[in-house]
């Protein structure tokens, strides 16, 4: 049933058609009196014929209504409707003129219409909520009429989360665009899907390319580092997209950030050395050591970047598999960390190998410092800059941390789900 034949313009036609039934009577009246009269009214006997004519045509009964009929998918009442699944709404008779598709909130769907005039949704549908597609449409006679339907999308038994790095932050060179989803993402064809809804501008305008570094990190890198004053804007607009069975993403998000000055700093580990470049002029040289020798405390060669500036921190040696009662073992607080992998190497403060700091690697892994040159590089760091490791026999792969430089720029785009 359409909002026409419930009233409104429909509701109009019909009472109009009532009034002429009226009419028609007032006329029929007139021409039984006309009728009676006798031979002197000849001017009223000649028009009888055209009046009689008149109230015939009156008399005919009046034309039915034809609104268009509309084709709506999902139907009316739809429940657990895939959020990938298109709204389509197309004109079986008549002409589709106007759709809106929104939900409870008043937020609405873009959508766009085919050289048919059908007209189809050009957004993903969020996850557990209700719609209303709203069309009006003309009939093949110019009837007007309205029509609604409503449907609601499936409840995941987990709705997808994940978040954009270095919002609103100044970073390093070396930070790329970095999207981690906080579950995998775990099929490439939907790797693929994540990847095509995904956009980064940047100005000045620099080449990259998208690429993952596992199934719950993608990133976009320039060729090179990147131009220090880069403004980078990133848009994720992942509505609807699913990520695993039954796991949809429920947001879309965006951020920006700015590249701030050049910082790239290299640790020679043979010579237990850290020297500290700022645009390409050494600024420092620092005594530290190293992680010593062993599969679990060698310090992993690579390129590698500062991810987060956490200052004070207690170290567990159990949470990298040295536990409680190996000789190995240690818990401790230490100061002006700056992590370099997600697997706990960080350049922090370390008063007590300081008699080490220059000539051996004695520490678990991490970068150890003074304290004075650890607060001053602290102080001077940026999270995104460049900390290049060599000199161990230990690698640092990719995923363990912003692993993005340890590929060539021909090695990052073969990491696209889209290739």
């Amino acid at each position: 049933m359409t909002a026409g034949d419930k009233g409104g313009e429909h509701t109009v036609v019909a009472r109009r058609a009532g009034r002429a039934s009226a009419a028609v009577g007032v006329v029929a009246a007139v021409l039984v009196a006309a009728g009676c009269q006798g031979g002197g009214a000849s001017g009223q006997a000649a028009a009888a014929p055209a009046q009689a004519a008149e109230a015939s045509r009156s008399a005919a009964p009046a034309t039915t209504p034809k609104p268009a009929e509309l084709s709506i998918v999902p139907a009316d009442d739809a429940a657990r409707v895939l959020p990938s699944t298109p709204v389509v709404v197309r004109a079986v008779s008549g002409t589709l003129n106007t759709v809106t598709l929104t939900d409870a909130q008043g937020g609405s769907v873009t959508g766009s219409r085919d050289s048919t005039g059908a007209w189809t949704s050009t957004q993903r549908l969020r996850p557990d909520t209700a719609y209303t597609v709203t069309a009006r449409a003309f009939g093949v006679d110019g009837t007007p009429s309205t029509v609604t339907s409503s449907f609601r999308t499936l409840e995941p038994k987990v709705t997808a989360t994940y978040g954009i790095l270095s919002s609103g932050m100044t970073v390093g060179v070396g930070m790329p665009v970095s999207i981690q989803f906080d579950s995998a993402v775990t099929t490439e064809a939907m790797r693929a899907e994540v990847e095509r809804r995904v956009s980064v501008t940047t100005e000045p305008k620099q080449a990259g390319a998208w690429g993952w570094l596992d199934n719950r990190q993608l990133m976009w890198r320039p060729a090179d580092y990147w131009q220090p004053g880069t403004r980078v804007t990133v848009k994720a607009p992942l509505t609807g997209v699913q990520t695993g069975p039954d796991k949809w993403v429920g947001n879309d998000d965006e951020a920006s950030f700015t590249i701030g000055s050049s910082m790239v700093s290299t640790v020679d580990m043979k010579s237990h050395t850290m020297t500290v470049r700022r645009g390409g002029q050494v600024i420092r040289t620092i005594p530290v050591s190293t992680g010593k020798p062993g599969p679990l405390t060698e310090t992993r060669y690579g390129t590698k970047v500062i991810i987060r500036k956490e200052g004070t921190v207690r170290m567990d040696s159990s949470t990298v598999g040295i536990p409680k009662g190996d000789p190995d073992y240690y818990n401790l607080e230490t100061k002006w960390n700056l992590r370099v992998t997600w697997t706990g190497e960080y350049l922090h403060s370390a008063p007590w190998s300081v008699g080490a700091q220059g000539s051996a690697n004695v520490s678990h892994g991490c970068v150890n410092m003074s304290p004075a040159n650890a607060q001053w590089m602290f102080e001077n760091s940026k999270v995104g800059d460049v900390v290049k490791f060599t000199g161990s026999n230990r690698a640092f792969q990719p995923h363990e941390g912003i692993g993005v430089w340890m590929y060539d720029f021909a090695g990052w785009k073969a990491q696209s789900a889209l290739r």
